[in-house]
């Protein structure tokens, strides 16, 4: 384990290409906290909104996106990871961080091909009422970054886990109850094995650890999500899983103070997010099924997603929703390799007290040709008393008036997709990462991000914020900015 100190350096615009420093979150002009305001790492507007990913305590969430085919330090396919700060007025490009195993303070040296940044989760590790980053790569023995939040500065120390995850998956969330954030992970030892780093962390190392007990077999994690699904105030966790082309039952944890539960099966599953769709208080799992049962098939797949209603015990075998672009209000219609569903994202975009869910179709045909093949859309469901339905839905891709870019072959546009309140104004804002964008002719898929931002109409594509590589000054070729957010 090394610990290096991490200070927030102020630079100008374009002065970080090469080591990719980190800059100034304190742009001039940058709102200040209002007096009275909450600034902590998880503040809910109300029970079914995103939590609040806030570095910097303002009361502002920040937008974190990974680009983990990014050039850091010179060295190709090391990665990296960006931060743009909220405000006011939604996202704000001119406070923004950039930060890779180049940068100094962090843990590790760049490698090429590592894809740091890979898995991300964003919580209040250290219980300071800040939100600290997790940052893990695609390589299993390269360790998990923990970068903490600095009340008025933004992202600043950082620590090594001291625990070995095995370089799969992330993610956050308060899983006993005792008000600090724990850090779901991958166990190097158990290829289907999952761990709770427990809160709060000294110097990367957690309070204590605890093994999620399954009876999986030799099947292999592949996602997981955190949120309270019983009601109960605490965290708990539902985890999908695989062995070689076929999926598996996925698997749900109840958290508690005395410790999580053992493993019950639950319906299989690609990719899961966890929100309160119907208001009644607790948090249903919303899932991608997986056709046939074959994970090999999810790419030819038009999408399927499934409302997995919560429950006092987790959530429900019986009561249900399914919906795909063929459901009375969903926009658009099925077709082969759409894949509605590949991500997914619970928040309150409208501000009612219903979580929504917004659906990545990275997929999605636009207009006919090769020119819009793969183009991708997101499409936002509306929860209400009644559960998610395809009613008011709506569609956004590079097509939408509003939205800025182009209509163009394979850029994955809703490849990940995320929720938060950018600018405080108790709606929250989508962010959407099209990996496959494209910069200049000499920068293919450098990757973009677009910030959407939550009205009580829904969400809106007036002032839509955009932002690739070279907007913040960082190397772009290659890098597939908006590969992934935080869970």
């Amino acid at each position: 384990m090394r610990k290096r100190s991490l200070s927030v350096s102020i630079a100008v615009a374009g002065a970080m290409a090469a080591g990719l420093s980190l800059v100034s979150v304190q742009a001039a002009g940058a709102a200040p906290l209002a007096a009275g305001s909450k600034h902590t790492a998880a503040v809910k507007g109300n029970a079914a909104a995103a939590k609040k990913v806030d570095f910097n305590g303002d009361g502002y969430a920040d937008t974190v996106a990974s680009a983990p085919g990014g050039t850091a330090g010179g060295v190709k396919g090391a990665g990296y990871v960006t931060v743009v700060y909220g405000s006011a007025d939604g996202a704000d490009t001119a406070q923004r961080q950039v930060i890779s195993r180049a940068t100094d303070g962090i843990p590790g040296d760049a490698n090429e091909g590592e894809g740091w940044g890979r898995y991300l989760a964003a919580g209040d590790f250290d219980g300071d009422g800040v939100t600290d980053l997790a940052v893990g790569s695609s390589q299993a023995d390269s360790g998990v970054a923990v970068i903490h939040g600095v009340k008025g500065k933004g992202l600043g120390g950082a620590d090594e886990l001291t625990a070995k995850t095995g370089g799969k998956e992330l993610a956050a969330g308060d899983v006993d109850g005792d008000g600090v954030d724990d850090l779901v992970t991958s166990r190097a030892d158990d290829w289907g094995g999952i761990q709770v780093l427990h809160g709060p962390f000294q110097g990367g190392k957690p309070t204590r650890t605890e093994n999620l007990k399954a009876d999986v077999g030799d099947s292999d994690v592949r996602t997981f999500t955190v949120g309270d699904v019983t009601g109960d105030g605490i965290d708990d966790v539902f985890a999908t899983y695989d062995f070689e082309e076929m999926s598996r039952k996925s698997q749900f944890f109840k958290g508690g103070k005395s410790g999580m539960s053992a493993g019950a099966e639950a319906q299989d599953a690609a990719v899961a997010t966890i929100g309160d769709v119907d208001g009644d208080g607790y948090g249903d799992v919303v899932i991608r099924t997986v056709p046939g049962g074959v994970v090999e098939d999810l790419p030819y797949d038009h999408g399927t997603v499934k409302v997995l209603y919560g429950t006092a015990n987790g959530p429900s075998a019986d009561r249900t929703t399914t919906l795909t672009q063929n459901s009375p209000g969903v926009p658009g219609a099925n077709e082969e390799g759409d894949e509605f569903g590949a991500s997914l994202a619970a928040g309150d975009v409208n501000g009612d007290g219903y979580a929504d869910i917004a659906v990545g179709v990275p997929g999605e045909d636009i207009g006919s040709g090769a020119s819009g093949k793969n183009t991708g859309a997101v499409i936002q469901l509306f929860g209400a008393k009644g559960g998610l339905s395809g009613t008011g839905a709506k569609n956004y891709d590079q097509g939408t008036a509003g939205v800025p870019g182009a209509v163009e072959a394979e850029d994955g546009f809703g490849k990940a997709v995320s929720l938060g309140d950018t600018d405080g104004d108790g709606h929250d804002d989508l962010a959407v990462g099209a990996p496959g964008e494209d910069g200049t002719t000499a920068e293919k898929d450098a990757g973009a991000v677009w910030s959407l931002r939550g009205s009580d109409a829904g969400l809106t594509t007036d002032g839509v914020r955009s932002w690739g590589p070279a907007a913040l000054g960082a190397p772009a070729a290659g890098a597939a900015l908006g590969s992934g957010f935080p869970r």
